[in-house]
């Protein structure tokens, strides 16, 4: 099973996408008639956006475009790397839930989320090798910055498959959870993070999120300077003056995204 959830402030929702469940969470304003970039579109929700996901839903076919062991066009490749690339760089908070299996594509999905969690009984790995190719949508890439470049080329080369107590073992996964009756664990702890996650300052998410996501390409003192400019874009928000009001009059913020 799939799904995927977009959270405008104070509101959660499921989406559908693709064979693992992978749950998308958003919870940061984007801004009103703001839309996500390449082949994710959206329809406003007051002034969140909720995105609608490329693929079908669980119970249909598998998408067209995907993770298959056929040849890609050049194109077709361009497309990948686009919809890989928006995952990764959503201005909001990502969680991938991991209830089933996650194979190639299906783990690099998950690799493009900024948090991953999963059942004890998920299956992952990217298996590309099998078929005598070799991960194309980002694995090559983004394993080796979650779990270390040796060890994720042991995984690649093997095509070995983890269960979640073996991927939280080795850093893949920030939570492994038992499986319920439901067969949703992984999804229910992602909707509990997105929660903890829903009363923080929505530019002070996306900001922050920025300088992690910039600073991990770069040397340390590069990746500080990065931190102090984004600091800078914070000081003058409504949002910063409206936490410090808050706290002085001992009460819950109310922010705008602004």
């Amino acid at each position: 099973m799939a799904a995927a959830v977009a959270l405008a402030p104070g509101a959660l929702g499921p989406l559908q996408a693709g064979r693992a469940r992978l749950v998308a969470v958003c919870s940061a304003r984007l801004g009103p008639g703001l839309r996500l970039p390449g082949s994710l579109a959206g329809r406003q929700v007051g002034r969140a956006i909720w995105a609608q996901g490329w693929a079908p839903a669980a119970t249909g076919p598998a998408p067209k475009r995907g993770y298959s062991s056929e040849a890609k066009t050049e194109d077709e490749l361009r497309v990948r790397h686009l919809e890989e690339e928006n995952r990764a760089n959503l201005p909001v908070p990502t969680i991938a839930a991991i209830d089933g299996l996650a194979l190639g594509g299906g783990l690099e999905l998950a690799l493009a989320c900024d948090i991953r969690v999963a059942a004890s009984s998920a299956k992952m790995g990217l298996v590309e090798t099998k078929l005598a190719i070799i991960p194309g949508g980002g694995g090559t890439q983004r394993l080796p910055r979650a779990i270390g470049m040796s060890l994720a080329k042991e995984l690649i080369f093997s095509a070995r498959v983890l269960d979640g107590q073996e991927a939280k073992g080795v850093g893949l996964v920030s939570h492994v959870l038992e499986q319920n009756q439901e067969g949703d664990a992984a999804y229910r702890k992602a909707l509990d993070l997105a929660r903890e996650f829903l009363p923080q300052g929505p530019v002070a998410m996306r900001v922050a999120k920025l300088a992690i996501n910039q600073g991990m390409e770069v040397d340390l003192v590069t990746g500080l300077a990065i931190e102090e400019a984004c600091y800078a874009q914070i000081i003058p928000t409504k949002d910063r003056l409206e936490g410090l009001l808050a706290f002085k009059e001992k009460r819950p913020p109310r922010y705008k995204g602004e």
